[in-house]
């Protein structure tokens, strides 16, 4: 049996989380889990071997045990940590944002002003920003968990798979809105004018599933006040919990994903689709909801559908649509997928 480790010390709870869904059913590895406390404390631990680490401790825990491969879940920070790292074992890394992880030194440095500076100047001063480059390159693979782009340099790794959820039957047609309710990575602005004017005499409920807060909350609290009775919605002023995620999401009729097609990562573009991955994919997949993205996101999923000017419409048409998610993402089939690839990063 071949032993891994996954390392997340920085942001992705969400990945590490699916990680360990689907492999405690592998028979072919074993994998330890280094989590920071901040990760630790928002994944769900079933008899997986988890260990509390930081960028202070993590050489000297691997240096202790043999791994035939390391998975580094996120380098945004600890650059000159995960720099020490790669060269020193078989380890892959997980990029999220393309463009960053090839960012040159001369583009880092403009970066630093023109964000967070105080966060910043601690990357560059105590963390190794400029290694940042370097980190991804001299590691012995980087994964992408969207396999739309995916290429000869960045592998696909399959994560995520559908759980066999029963069909809600609502009395109403329910549509929930995944992630932040936030207006830097997605549209609301969209999404509250186009409820504002609905002219339906149906039932609808659209629940925000994400933590709502400044003007969009302030906004979401007004539109409120003036909606129909037929019409209802829910949002949070908190942090949603995993609990009151998973009931949403299992709810649902369907998804809207009114994502931004451009974004920023340190101040350096990124794009949905094409350099980025939305986190809406997964979601999408886990609970086996087919979701409306914008009409100019590219995709060739089926499951992914190009949002229509009678959006209403839609949302009827597609709460009567039936996708088979178990055909192709079924958890067997996607471990499947996902050993071969893992087989794949291990020497011979």
């Amino acid at each position: 049996m071949k032993k891994i480790a996954y390392i997340e010390i920085d942001t992705h709870a969400e990945i590490a989380q699916a990680f360990m869904s689907i492999m405690k059913d592998s028979s072919d590895f074993s994998v330890d889990y280094y989590f920071s406390k901040k990760i630790k404390d928002q994944v769900e631990e079933k008899g997986e071997a988890v260990f509390l680490s930081d960028s202070s401790m993590i050489m000297e825990q691997l240096k202790s045990k043999k791994y035939d491969l390391v998975i580094i879940g996120t380098v945004h920070r600890y650059f000159n940590t995960f720099h020490a790292l790669v060269q020193k074992y078989n380890a892959s890394v997980i990029v999220h944002n393309i463009n960053f992880s090839i960012a040159s030194k001369a583009s880092l440095m403009k970066s630093i002003f023109k964000g967070d500076v105080i966060y910043r100047l601690k990357l560059w001063w105590k963390e190794g920003l400029f290694y940042t480059s370097k980190a991804y390159r001299n590691a012995k693979s980087l994964l992408v968990l969207d396999e739309e782009i995916s290429s000869d340099i960045y592998k696909f790794l399959p994560v995520f798979y559908s759980e066999n959820f029963e069909k809600p039957e609502n009395s109403s047609l329910t549509v929930v809105i995944p992630g932040g309710v936030s207006q830097k990575r997605r549209d609301y602005q969209h999404v509250f004018k186009i409820i504002k004017h609905l002219k339906t005499d149906e039932k609808c409920e659209f629940i925000f599933l994400g933590k709502a807060k400044d003007s969009e909350l302030k906004q979401l609290e007004k539109l409120s006040r003036t909606l129909p009775e037929n019409v209802s919605f829910q949002y949070f002023s908190d942090r949603v919990s995993n609990t009151d995620f998973e009931k949403g999401m299992q709810k649902a009729d369907v998804l809207w994903c009114p994502i931004q097609q451009k974004t920023e990562f340190f101040s350096r573009e990124e794009v949905y689709g094409h350099t980025k991955m939305t986190g809406n994919l997964g979601d999408a997949i886990k609970y086996g909801k087919i979701a409306v993205f914008p009409h100019d996101y590219s995709s060739g999923l089926e499951f992914i559908i190009p949002e229509r000017e009678n959006v209403l419409e839609q949302f009827k048409e597609l709460k009567k649509t039936r996708f088979d998610f178990q055909k192709d993402y079924n958890k067997k089939t996607v471990l499947k997928k996902l050993e071969d690839v893992l087989s794949g990063l291990i020497p011979t």
